[in-house]
């Protein structure tokens, strides 16, 4: 995908096309000074249920005003309404005093953030304002919660299983801590508003055999955060649920490499993100919506994690989303996005940069 939307770049007149380690593209146009990034990541998740499709999941089939397959709304549809809209903005004048970058990143479904991370800090590219394109159903999103991953480990003595009284079961020692979790998630949910959440995502244990005393156990967390949970909040929060026992946390790093063969690490502390209606680009891209759809824009917050996590979380750049498509189809079978959201889009973005 990445070489397709390289030619096609090229072929719309581009001024200039860069990579970087991680394997994303970046179309840039115009040279202005205020500097504005549109982001859309390439990669999907998996399709293990092909068979249950009523279209082909990589066939891009069009029914009934609505184009089927994996990646339609997840995110594909904005990534080719982005790449079109800069070839718009080549002719409809939105490249006076601007230098505009059409990202399509990669790595984002498996290490959130880290191929837009690694293709701004890689090609050295300083921005005033990003949008992440990311499904919208043509809403504005103005922020989102943050997301971590933490373990936590407890370590036991392995015996043998007719003798348990022998060992030290190390799953065992994890239950006071499992019943922590589930009274925290208790209370998160009972928040108003816009709440945090904790689940516990997986559990594994070691032992010689299936007859043996388990002699450690690991858990893993999934933490959705507001803007108050920071890393400070985080720690005591942590701290709290292995309180008094010999059990151990830790943030979970996530290890791979990208399809380059360029090495990838995730430290899966990714922090909430918000932009106030009264930021320039917020107030710009409100007024784009107007103008183009002589309504007021519907803001919200996206309750997933998407690549602001670099751009407004960990670098601290101005961030909104808009996108084609409906986020509760991403990675669902029969996947799909409404035709004229991509249209739509398009439109919207050639012509924000004018309100910035």
């Amino acid at each position: 995908m990445a070489w397709r939307i390289r030619r096609e770049m090229e072929k719309l007149g581009y001024d200039d096309v860069l990579c970087d380690g991680s394997g994303s593209v970046i179309g840039v146009l115009g040279n202005g000074p205020y500097h504005i990034l549109f982001d859309s990541h390439m990669d999907t998740v998996a399709v293990t249920d092909e068979t249950k499709w009523t279209y082909p999941p990589f066939g891009g089939e069009i029914h009934d005003g609505k184009i089927y397959g994996r990646g339609a709304s997840d995110m594909k549809g904005s990534l080719a309404a982005s790449v079109y809209a800069g070839a718009l903005m080549k002719k409809n004048g939105a490249l006076d005093g601007k230098t505009v970058y059409i990202s399509c990143s990669a790595l984002e479904e498996d290490y959130d953030g880290e191929g837009t991370y690694q293709a701004i800090t890689e090609n050295n590219i300083k921005l005033d304002a990003v949008v992440i394109c990311e499904p919208t159903h043509l809403k504005i999103s103005v922020g989102q919660r943050g997301r971590s991953v933490f373990c936590i480990h407890t370590q036991g003595v392995s015996a043998h299983g007719a003798a348990p009284e022998k060992g030290v079961n190390a799953v065992y020692k994890m239950a006071e801590i499992i019943d922590r979790i589930h009274n925290l998630s208790d209370r998160l949910m009972q928040r108003e508003g816009m709440h945090g959440s904790i689940v516990l995502s997986k559990i594994e244990s070691t032992q010689v055999s299936v007859n043996a005393v388990p002699d450690s156990c690991t858990i893993y967390i999934d933490r959705r955060t507001t803007m108050e949970e920071d890393e400070a909040y985080l720690t005591k929060e942590m701290d709290e649920l292995v309180a008094g026992t010999d059990a151990t946390w830790e943030v979970y790093d996530v290890t791979g490499e990208s399809y380059k063969g360029n090495p990838v690490l995730l430290h899966s502390l990714l922090p909430a993100w918000e932009i106030k209606e009264e930021h320039p680009l917020a107030k710009g891209a409100m007024a784009c919506y107007e103008a183009l759809f002589a309504e007021k824009p519907e803001l919200y917050y996206w309750d997933f994690s998407t690549n602001g996590v670099a751009t407004a979380g960990k670098l601290h750049i101005p961030t909104i989303g808009f996108g084609a498509g409906i986020e509760k189809m991403a990675h669902q079978t029969d996947e799909y996005c409404p035709v004229e959201d991509i249209i739509q889009a398009c439109e919207y973005f050639s012509r924000l940069p004018q309100y910035l």
